[in-house]
């Protein structure tokens, strides 16, 4: 439509100009002599050309003025963005929520200009509570004493004459606000809503991993706890019921008379103690093997390996590949590898009655691979495939499992291997 106006002003002025020029040859001719014919036509020209260029300049300031609020608004987002982007990189710092939620609050309130900041959370019986303020101190009441039933009951009603929220949402459901307010009345435009739903996105990614990372703690805290008693209850408990077993024994020898096959009990009973205390302190060098960042798996395992020896009077040597020490394994991977071999060297301490194990460590075919040799007396028939719930080995595979791997039990020439094999894919750290 436009197009078809701006051809219909260039016709237009043509044909008046060619009309006066006809006219003043002949009609104005003998009105007109020259030079007021040739004035006349000049001047129409003139005044055509006017008018056409008065109408395309308007047009073109209309263009100009679209155009300059579009730029003022391209800039203005494109501060916002930057803007938000380094409030991002700042909170990608934080690790404790609060200080998280109070970094949102103060970067809300500083983005958008305003006089106060304060972010709403749901408790679970959907009542609010104040998590963050930003602002003069007094604007605000902790205790939700002022009027109103949503946020405005934290803060002073003289300070929300404009006011800007944002609902924080997990999911479909909104568990939050996020809030500025101005003491003066103001309208807020298109990039003060994104900024406002930027951050309020921001800090619900921030609670919603805190809660996350919240049940991985307990769980954990559960996995291993249930990790203690079944080692607890195969192991102590066990020995602990033959030792009193054994003192009623010796109680009633010795009360038969019997002086000599009540020591002969008290022997047995002896090493059952000893076996008891390898146990305690087995569990306790487990419990206090961390695996720092500097060491890696290979030095953790080689470190542990050292003092399990010594402990359990076994020969233990590791033997692990450069490629091993160069992959870069997930702290998860790593934490279930190390206490695979715990409870793989464990099971060779108690069952295999072995004198000498190797642990080695590969990366080959995309997976790791993680093997504990002995050269004990092997696993009996009954405890191959189908006996696993049996030594701890069910702990091992679960563990296994969760890395995405698996276990295999090999009987050997002489004794028995125990391979722990985990894809890269998810072993791997991704850099």
């Amino acid at each position: 439509m436009f197009v078809r106006a701006r051809w219909l002003v260039v016709i237009g002025g043509i044909v008046i100009v060619a009309l006066v020029e006809l006219l003043s040859d002949s009609v104005l001719d003998p009105i007109l002599p020259f030079p007021l014919d040739t004035l006349a036509v000049v001047a129409v020209m003139a005044i055509v050309a006017s008018l056409g260029a008065a109408l395309a300049f308007r047009r073109l300031d209309a263009m100009a003025s679209v155009l300059q609020e579009r730029n003022t608004e391209l800039e203005s987002s494109d501060a916002s963005i930057r803007a938000l982007h380094r409030v991002s990189m700042s909170l990608s710092t934080l690790t404790d929520l609060d200080s998280l939620l109070q970094a949102v609050v103060e970067s809300a309130r500083d983005l958008l200009d305003a006089d106060v900041a304060l972010l709403v959370l749901m408790r679970s019986d959907a009542t609010p509570r104040l998590a963050a303020t930003s602002g003069p101190a007094d604007a605000f009441s902790p205790a939700g004493t002022l009027d109103g039933s949503d946020f405005r009951r934290f803060v002073d009603p003289a300070l929300l004459q404009a006011v800007l929220a944002a609902p924080i949402q997990r999911g479909a459901a909104s568990i939050g606000t996020l809030v500025v307010g101005a003491r003066t009345p103001r309208a807020y435009g298109v990039s003060a809503v994104e900024t406002m739903a930027s951050l309020a996105s921001q800090a619900a990614i921030a609670i919603e991993n805190d809660r996350l990372m919240g049940q991985l703690r307990e769980l954990a805290v559960r996995s291993e706890r249930e990790r203690i008693a079944r080692e607890m209850h195969d192991g102590l408990a066990q020995v602990l019921g033959y030792v009193n077993t054994k003192s009623q024994a010796v109680e009633e020898l010795l009360a038969a008379g019997r002086v000599d096959a009540a020591r002969t009990q008290l022997r047995e009973l002896a090493a059952a103690a000893r076996s008891v205390y390898v146990d305690v302190r087995e569990a306790i060098l487990g419990l206090t093997s961390p695996i720092a960042p500097e060491r890696g798996l290979v030095g953790a395992v080689e470190e542990y390996a050292r003092r399990f020896s010594a402990a359990s009077k076994l020969v233990v040597v590791v033997d692990a590949t450069d490629a091993t020490n160069d992959v870069r394994l997930t702290p998860e991977v790593q934490a279930q590898t190390f206490r695979i071999l715990q409870e793989a060297l464990t099971n060779v301490r108690k069952h295999a009655a072995a004198h000498r194990v190797r642990v080695s460590l590969d990366v080959a075919d995309d997976q790791l691979r993680v093997r504990v040799d002995d050269d004990g007396r092997g696993i009996p028939e009954a405890d191959d495939a189908g006996g696993w719930p049996r030594y701890g080995l069910t702990s091992m595979r679960e563990r296994a499992a969760g890395m995405g791997g698996s276990i295999e039990l090999t009987p050997r020439v002489q004794g028995t291997r125990v391979e722990l094999r985990v894809p890269l894919a998810t072993a791997e750290l991704v850099a």
